[in-house]
């Protein structure tokens, strides 16, 4: 199983997701919650910091965690933990996404979701 940490990052009541431009085709052109692997031995706080760091050129704080999704796609076992996190500072600059939005929570279901996101979206539309 691999372990996966997602951002939720708020702007004016809305919630960003990007467009995948890298990975395996079951996730290629579709919407997510941003993030990335944990590398071993790393603490999940400081790999989604570390993951929005490397994919948007921007600083955030990761604040809590909030909810997880384990997801088997054909070829792995994906665990993504989605983290509440603050923006500090940065411009986007997109590494390995075609595009970024920011959606409300009526709207995030509306997106071609990866299958690992969509339960994390779905959660956030109840929820928060």
């Amino acid at each position: 199983m691999i372990t996966v940490v997602a951002a939720l990052i708020r702007k004016d009541n809305k919630f960003l997701i990007a467009k995948r431009a890298t990975g395996d085709q079951s996730v290629l052109g579709k919407w997510e919650f941003p993030g990335g692997k944990v590398e071993f031995g790393e603490d999940e706080k400081n790999a989604i910091e570390r993951e929005i760091k490397e994919e948007f050129d921007l600083d955030i704080k990761a604040k809590y965690f909030i909810t997880n999704n384990i997801c088997k796609y054909p070829s792995k076992v994906v665990d993504l933990r989605l983290y509440e996190c603050e923006y500090i500072k940065g411009e986007f600059n997109l590494h390995d996404h075609t595009n970024y939005t920011f959606v409300s929570k009526d709207e995030i279901l509306d997106y071609d979701l990866c299958a690992a996101d969509i339960p994390l979206a779905k959660f956030i539309k109840e929820i928060k």
